[in-house]
């Protein structure tokens, strides 16, 4: 089960290489379209949970605990820095399901999905401790998920003036996409703006709440009206903008002009607790509170990063490339 250990830099090597063309060109397509020096803002768990799932030959840590996730956060971390030479930069984490607001109001919130192991949540801390190392903010919140953290970041540097470059593969995460700003699923999808969101997923960002309550969320649980998918969402959103305007205007679905108008019309009569319920899911809350306003980067910490970069494995010369990024 144990395989010699990979070094942080081979697997830069490898990787960043063979996806360092499509960050340049996805780059290349954002100097025209973004605003100079926004805010970045990263959903970071599904950074960690991609390289966790690849399933590739495990890699151990000094004490002998798996760290492929670890090293796979890593190289996203050293391409998006070394690349984009971020000036402001701040991760956001999950840590608690069990106590999130959501789950408050709809218990079965997440439901589909199995807890982390131990060793995952190891994991998980060792990429919030290697941040801390490098002088960038990283939060997290007992009762709101990352995309709330998020979601109060990007409201607090709109109040400032700044725009903000959010970075997931969630589409929830669209919804925050205003005016200056854009959502990237970073190296994997071209970014897109406001106007890119409307051609990606048939509504405005500010939408996406709506159509995620009418046609449910599967990955979250989230359940939405049967039989209603994200494109049937969508018309119904470009016609009545909202769902609250949608559910006073009910009759009016059966006059429109798409096949089968009278049953969906119907669908929408009968679920329309289900919407309601499933709408104060899918909007994401930007007031969380505790979380730090100051996104700067503060100077390294070059003690505690050799002492991390020693327990992963990484050799001096590979501490001097993050003591350099």
């Amino acid at each position: 089960m144990t395989t010699p250990k990979y070094s942080v830099i081979k697997s830069l090597t490898v990787h960043f290489y063979a996806s360092l063309f499509i960050v340049q060109k996805l780059s290349h397509h954002l100097k025209n379209t973004m605003p100079q020096h926004p805010v970045w803002l990263v959903d970071a768990s599904i950074y960690v949970f991609r390289p966790w799932f690849i399933r590739q030959p495990i890699t151990l840590d000094r004490e002998g605990n798996p760290i492929n996730a670890v090293l796979g956060f890593l190289r996203f971390v050293y391409n998006l820095l070394q690349t984009e030479q971020p000036q402001q930069i701040a991760f956001a984490f999950d840590i608690s399901l069990q106590t999130s607001t959501r789950k408050a109001i709809y218990p079965d919130y997440k439901a589909n999905r199995t807890p982390a192991p131990d060793s995952l949540k190891k994991q998980f801390q060792l990429c919030r401790d290697f941040l801390d190392t490098l002088g960038i903010v990283q939060a997290a919140s007992p009762h709101f998920e990352a995309d709330d953290v998020i979601g109060t970041w990007a409201k607090q540097q709109r109040d400032n003036g700044q725009a903000c470059m959010i970075i997931s593969g969630d589409k929830d995460l669209a919804q925050l996409v205003a005016e200056r700003d854009i959502w990237w699923d970073y190296g994997k999808r071209t970014p897109l703006p406001p106007g890119g969101v409307k051609k990606e997923f048939g509504v405005w960002p500010a939408q996406i709440p709506d159509q995620l309550a009418l046609a449910g969320d599967e990955a979250d649980n989230i359940p939405g009206i049967p039989g209603v998918g994200m494109s049937t969402a969508a018309k119904l959103l470009q016609k009545f903008s909202s769902v609250e305007i949608l559910l006073s205007r009910i009759p009016e679905i059966g006059l429109m002009k798409t096949r089968g108008a009278k049953r969906l019309q119907a669908l929408v009569e009968e679920h329309q607790a289900t919407v309601r319920l499933a709408r104060q899911l899918t909007g994401i809350y930007c007031d969380v509170p505790d979380i730090p306003t100051v996104l700067q980067r503060k100077p390294k910490d070059l003690v505690k990063l050799q002492s991390l970069c020693e327990q992963l494995g990484l050799t001096e010369q590979q501490v001097k490339l993050w003591a350099a990024v």
